[in-house]
This record gives structure tokens, C-alpha cells and sequence, in this order.
């Protein structure tokens, strides 16, 4: 039978980290990470083996108190998983600077915290970051996320180059994926949206994107089967790359960065102008239905 290991989440409660998991749990102990304190308990139904904890990556005293409680329970993790995130989109020209450093602060900063905090534990181990096709950096309208998943894996690959101890370091770079992240992130950008004067239609359809992404992204196990692999895999890559879309996105961004330009904003122009098209006839539709209403009365 094979060891039981101590494996790590954070971003335990919904999406990628949730599914993971619930995988992992079956044999390992697993420490999840929350921060709404209404799943806590929903953790625990999870299995014995789930452990929660409380950590938000944008405050540095609570993931200072996270990574404590880690060393307290256990003087050895096997696998680090940094699956938390969130997005921030908008136009870039109207973004509020302070949302752009809670992105850093969620996506990147409080990850390097976190793992910093961890390395005593953290020996002939693994640390898995849930990256993003997103980091091959050619996404208008949520370039804050790029960047801070780009920074990722930049200094996650930094470490991986100068640690003097024995730790693998992987990023996964998924193509978007059917989760609840999309619907939050409407919500979470409301301001930035509402804010963005001049780009309604652009917004419009990155918002309609999003809703579509909920239901038609890639399934979630596809990313899990892939980290399962990983975490048995004694000498796994630095680097995986899933779904169809970010091995797309991955080939497009090798390309002279003019030509990338170049076809992200003819693709811009085509997908915003259908978008508006599509919209403007809704209107009429609905403009027809109610004249339609008022003539039957």
C-alpha cells in the first residue's frame, strides 16, 4: 500500500482546488486552504483526512498564521499545490491600480509568501502552481491576470534554478476551464467594468465570454488527471500545458510579437463586431416584442 503523503491546497473550495481535493484526500492527508469559514465543514464531510485551514493570500499575517499551522501539524509536506487565484479584467487605462496589486497579491505574491513560509517542510518534494494558458501574455481586457500568472511562473522558476534543496517546481498552464472562477469574476469586476467608458461592447462580450466559459470550458478532471500524474511522477516536467486552446495560445505567443498583435487584434475586431451585431438585433427583437405586447392590448 502505498505511503500516505501530506499534500497542500490552497484554493480548496471551489474549482480546480476543490476536485483536487477530494482525489488526493482518499489516501493522502490533506491540508485545504478556505477563507470563507461557511466551508469549513464542507471540507471536513469531504473525508478524515481533509484538514482545513484558514488562509487570505492578501494579507501577510494570515499566511504567515497558515503556514505555521502547517509546520505545527507536520514537519514534512510532499506536495505543495498553489491552486487560490482570481481575476481582475477591464481596460487597462481605467483599471484601479489598487486592484491591479490585489491580483499580484492573490495570484503571485501571497503564493511566494506561502511557499517561502514553507520550505522547512518542503524537502525532496514537489510545488505544483495552477498557472494559465493567460501567462503566455496575449489576452486583452484581463492583461492584470496575464501578468500576474506570467509572474508566477517566472519566479517559481527562479526558485526551482536556485534552491539548494531537492524540490521540483511544475507549473500547469490550463485553457479555461468550466468553473465557478467565470461568474465570480464578473462580480469581483463590477467597477472596472461599469467604469470602462468607451469599451461597452468589448466588456460585453468578455462578460458574455465568461458566462460560456462556465458551461463550456474544458472539464476540470482533465486538469486533475494531469496533476495526478504529476505528483506520482518522480521526475515530472517543468512545465504542462493542457487543453487544446492553451496549446494554442502557447504557439501563438512564440510568434514576432507585431504578428501576435497583428492577429489578436483582427480577432478582436471580428468577435466585437459580431458581438455587437448580435446585440443590436436583440434589441430589435425585444423592441418588436413590445410594440407586439402594446398592439395585442
Amino acid at each position: 500500500m502505498p505511503e500516505k503523503k501530506n499534500i497542500v491546497i490552497t484554493g480548496a473550495t471551489s474549482g480546480i482546488g476543490k476536485a483536487l481535493c477530494k482525489v488526493f484526500a482518499k489516501d493522502n492527508t490533506v491540508f485545504a486552504g478556505y477563507r470563507n469559514e461557511k466551508m469549513v465543514e464542507e471540507l471536513k464531510a469531504i473525508s478524515h483526512n481533509v484538514i482545513p485551514f484558514y488562509i487570505d493570500l492578501k494579507l501577510i499575517d494570515s499566511v504567515a498564521f497558515a503556514a505555521n499551522f502547517i509546520k505545527v501539524k507536520t514537519d514534512h509536506v510532499d506536495t505543495l499545490i498553489n491552486a487560490a487565484g482570481c481575476v481582475v479584467a477591464g481596460a487597462i487605462e481605467n483599471i484601479d491600480l489598487k486592484r491591479i496589486r490585489e491580483q499580484f497579491e492573490v495570484n503571485t505574491f501571497g503564493h511566494l509568501d506561502f511557499t517561502q513560509r514553507l520550505l522547512p517542510v518542503l524537502e525532496n518534494s514537489k510545488i505544483i502552481n495552477i498557472s494559465s494558458k493567460s501567462s503566455f501574455g496575449i489576452f486583452p481586457f484581463v492583461s492584470p491576470y496575464c501578468a500576474s500568472k506570467r509572474a508566477l511562473d517566472i519566479m517559481f522558476n527562479a526558485l526551482l534554478l536556485e534552491t539548494h534543496k531537492n524540490i521540483k517546481v511544475i507549473s500547469v498552464k490550463p485553457g479555461v476551464i468550466a468553473t465557478p472562477l467565470w461568474g465570480k469574476s464578473i462580480d469581483d469586476n463590477k467597477d472596472s467594468i461599469e467604469s470602462a467608458k468607451g469599451f461597452e461592447v468589448e466588456l460585453d462580450y468578455i462578460i458574455e465570454n465568461a458566462r460560456k466559459n462556465e458551461t463550456y470550458g474544458l472539464d476540470v478532471m482533465e486538469v486533475v488527471r494531469v496533476i495526478e500524474e504529476i505528483e506520482k511522477n518522480p521526475n515530472p516536467k517543468s512545465t504542462y500545458t493542457v487543453g487544446w486552446d492553451a496549446k494554442l495560445a502557447e504557439c501563438v505567443s512564440k510568434l514576432p510579437q507585431d504578428w501576435v498583435n497583428k492577429i489578436i487584434k483582427k480577432g478582436m475586431e471580428v468577435r466585437f463586431k459580431n458581438a455587437a451585431k448580435i446585440k443590436n438585433k436583440n434589441l430589435e427583437n425585444k423592441s418588436e416584442d413590445a410594440d407586439n405586447i402594446k398592439t395585442d392590448v
